[in-house]
């Protein structure tokens, strides 16, 4: 979500920066009518200012298709949660019963579910206010009690019998 918030705003700045190179564009050509300069430096500046704001209206163009793309994504994303919430439920308890079998701390476990959603081990640590330290050697840990030799191990030992070939 933060990179959305980030193309956001850099959306949002680009945008504002067309529209003020036009607004200081259209402030130079109303000055310049005045002083009576040629043709052709009007039609030079006026050909940027129709850049300008052809910039702008595209980033906000953009900017409009993105946020509509971005809210039907979450719209699908909550409808497809929605529909499988059993099975979600079920799976996550699945594999909490599994972490018990492997007799996993509560810590060992919780990191276990965030290895599993894709998290980073930095990411792990900021969530869980621990060090990246912390974090690698509980999943050392986690990995040596379940016999699994890291990430992908632990994420195939769980989706493997989810996923049939087609």
């Amino acid at each position: 979500m933060s990179d959305d918030r980030g193309s956001h705003f850099i959306r949002l700045i680009s945008a504002t920066v067309f529209g003020v190179i036009a607004v200081l564009i259209a402030l130079d050509l109303l000055l310049d009518s005045r002083d009576g300069v040629g043709w052709l430096h009007v039609i030079l500046e006026g050909s940027v200012l129709v850049a300008a704001l052809i910039g702008m209206l595209a980033m906000l163009h953009r900017f409009g298709r993105v946020s509509v793309d971005l809210d039907t994504a979450r719209i699908d994303a909550e409808r497809w949660r929605a529909e499988h919430q059993a099975i979600l439920q079920g799976l996550a308890a699945a594999i909490t019963r599994q972490f018990e079998a492997w007799q996993l701390t509560e810590a060992e476990a919780e990191i276990g579910f965030l290895l599993l959603k894709g998290l980073s081990h930095q990411e792990i640590a900021q969530v869980r206010g621990t060090s990246e330290r912390t974090v690698r050697e509980q999943a050392r840990s986690l990995y040596r009690k379940s016999g699994l030799t890291g990430r992908s191990q632990l994420s195939a030992f769980f989706l493997e019998d989810l996923l049939q070939p087609a």
